[in-house]
């Protein structure tokens, strides 16, 4: 009998401590919290740049209320969130996601924005943001993602309030799409793959008109021509180059746009802050 008496006070301290989240599953401190207060926390860790504990709290508001207006939001804060949180691919998976299931949405242009603004982003490393590195020596697959996603805002939105900054991006990643086929065409130079350099500079002539690129393009192609043998049309590609540089027909580099490290605007949306 006494055995047992004294057993009891362990076995009840065994018990607490396991409601505590010591032993077994931790208790959720957020069971039977409504949608607004859900999104309320959520949003203050976002503020507070808590990114992984908001993606948390969203996620919970998503799965427990997913019918209601707040879910939306969320949906939208948590792919911000992920950008924040230096997560591009969840972010663009988070914006595609509020795409497909809110496709007339009134707000669904800061989705494609967004997507944008991650490519545009993403290949900046580390030691990009210290040291000053030319975007056209990056890898492009990024650059291209992200001009297509500009363009399909600009395409599907024309009037929206981020449509003029998609515009501009578009110009300086068209440039630098361009000179990183002239760059392509100078590593064939300098491993004598004269055709191979002369068919590249052929290409930034011909489909990225209208960008300062044309300008190195034409340098290489004269060049590559010369190492061919082919001097007529080296000669036709120097009168080209020549003309233009006289009637001043050759565009300057499009100024490099910030790295749109946007501010978080979405309460204005539904403005659910003030309900």
């Amino acid at each position: 009998m006494s055995r047992t008496l004294t057993r009891l006070p362990v076995i009840l301290l065994v018990a607490a401590l396991a409601g505590c989240g010591i032993f077994g599953k931790e208790i959720d401190q957020t069971e039977g919290w409504s949608a607004a207060k859900l999104y309320a926390e959520a949003a203050g860790e976002l503020d507070s740049s808590n990114y992984e504990r908001a993606i948390e709290l969203y996620e919970k508001l998503e799965s427990r209320y997913p019918f209601g207006r707040y879910a939306m939001q969320a949906q939208l804060d948590v792919a911000y969130a992920h950008y924040r949180a230096e997560e591009p691919e969840e972010a663009i998976a988070a914006a595609d996601r509020f795409i497909k299931l809110y496709p007339q949405n009134p707000f669904v242009d800061y989705a494609y924005y967004l997507k944008g603004i991650v490519n545009y982003n993403r290949s900046v490393g580390f030691l990009d943001r210290y040291i000053p590195v030319d975007a056209s020596q990056r890898d492009p697959g990024s650059a291209l993602d992200a001009f297509v996603d500009f363009s399909a805002l600009v395409e599907k939105f024309p009037d929206s309030k981020y449509a003029e900054d998609a515009r501009q991006r578009m110009l300086y990643l068209r440039n630098n799409l361009a000179q990183h086929e002239v760059n392509v065409a100078r590593y064939y130079m300098r491993r004598g793959a004269y055709l191979a350099a002369a068919n590249r500079a052929n290409y930034v002539i011909e489909r990225f008109q209208r960008t300062s690129a044309v300008e190195s393009a034409l340098e290489v192609l004269i060049d590559a021509y010369r190492a061919l043998g082919k001097e007529e049309l080296a000669a036709d590609a120097r009168r080209v180059l020549d003309l233009n540089r006289q009637a001043g027909r050759f565009v300057a580099d499009e100024p490099e746009p910030d790295k749109g490290d946007i501010a978080r605007k979405l309460w204005d949306y539904l403005s659910l802050d003030k309900n």
